[in-house]
């Protein structure tokens, strides 16, 4: 599904290159649950940036269900983006001038779904999320764990087959972020791939591989239950 072959990011400082990412090569099979984890500066959102084609700005060979993402103009990138991933953000990243409804809808509206199934599709969601009391409420209204709730159900609300999610639980409270790694792992195991950031033990030992960064370099890779043994 995923093939990254000597990804590489850097900036040019007056010191020189600054690297952020080195020789990166890995594969990740479709319907995996894989943790990118490692200390801050690491590279990890920088990685997941890539995945997700928000940033542009690396060299190497990227292949996402064998498209070469890297021989693709900026145009066709985000046609790509938009057909096959859903993002998760730390801060939600909800848009706090529509309803929950109206932010469900919208990744939907940017796929060209035509209006009579967007409803259907939004309605669906909202009832798989237990969420339909909240459709009418704005961001502000809901908790953290509410409005990460409805990031979620964004992010899957168009059927994506590769959610990326970075510290998907950052700003909740122990009980909201096993919540909702709970509802990643049954996302993940009703087939959506996942790949997530984070710094926390807890949620990488929902995922099946665990990959670590160190300044900017793949630092191996490590089973969640190895990593409980270290522990």
């Amino acid at each position: 599904m995923i093939k990254l072959r000597n990804i590489e990011k850097c900036y040019k400082t007056k010191a020189g290159m600054n690297f952020v990412l080195r020789q990166i090569t890995l594969d990740i099979e479709e319907g995996e649950f894989v943790t990118v984890m490692g200390p801050s500066a690491a590279g990890k959102t920088t990685l997941l940036n890539i995945l997700g084609m928000l940033d542009g700005d690396w060299s190497g060979e990227y292949y996402l269900f064998d498209h070469a993402v890297h021989k693709l103009t900026p145009k066709e990138r985000l046609a790509l983006n938009k057909e096959h991933i859903g993002f998760v953000f730390q801060n939600f990243n909800l848009l706090d001038t529509l309803t929950v409804y109206e932010n469900l809808d919208i990744p939907l509206s940017y796929r060209n779904v035509p209006a009579s199934e967007r409803a259907s599709i939004v309605c669906d969601t909202l009832d798989y999320f237990r969420i339909v009391a909240k459709k009418d409420l704005y961001p502000s209204q809901l908790s953290g764990g509410q409005q990460q709730l409805v990031a979620v159900a964004r992010a899957v609300v168009a059927s994506p087959g590769l959610i990326l999610a970075d510290e998907p639980t950052g700003n909740l409270h122990s009980s909201q972020g096993e919540e909702i790694m709970q509802l990643l792992t049954k996302l993940n195991k009703e087939g959506t791939t996942i790949i997530q950031v984070t710094h926390s033990e807890k949620n990488a030992s929902h995922s099946e591989r665990i990959i670590k960064l160190s300044d900017g370099w793949l630092d191996g890779e490590i089973s969640p239950k190895e990593l409980s043994a270290k522990g």
